[in-house]
């Protein structure tokens, strides 16, 4: 059951609680529905692109994206010279945009929980893995890049 335990297993969790909170309760927040989706819209886009730029940066360094698995490589380059993690900001964006975009702002509350998944699940494991293997070069990065910058 690994392969269940994925950050995008969490994230479309998330979305699909969202959407049948919005079935059950309504959408119906007095606010404008077309503001929502473009802001909603434009944040959904934006963790897209940056889940896809972190992609492409561990690609060209050929080390894993696979979080349960131990990097072969510390990329500190492209997007990750600017965040720690920036597949996970980007996770966090999609839902946010999501819940905007279908104007269930009741499932804002799956925010959080997805955070605490994200960060215990994956980060601070992941985090402890780099740490075993960079050692001062990983403490080095963690001094000078944020982890949700």
């Amino acid at each position: 059951m690994k392969w269940i335990d994925i950050p995008p297993f969490w994230l479309l969790a998330c979305m699909a609680l969202t959407y049948l909170t919005g079935q059950v309760g309504g959408a119906d927040t007095g606010l404008d529905l077309a503001v929502l989706r473009i802001t909603g819209g434009a944040l959904i886009a934006a963790g897209v692109v940056l889940m896809v730029l972190a992609v492409l940066e561990m690609r060209r360094f050929r080390t894993t994206v696979l979080p349960h698995m131990t990097a072969d490589t510390l990329v500190r380059t492209g997007i990750f010279a600017r965040s720690r993690n920036p597949i996970y900001l980007g996770d966090m964006l999609v839902l946010a945009g999501y819940i905007l975009w279908t104007g269930v702002l009741w499932a804002a509350p799956l925010l959080a929980g997805l955070f605490w998944v994200l960060k215990h699940r994956f980060i601070l494991p992941e985090e402890q893995r780099l740490a075993a293997r960079f050692g001062p070069e990983f403490d080095d990065y963690c001094r000078q890049t944020r982890r949700w910058a």
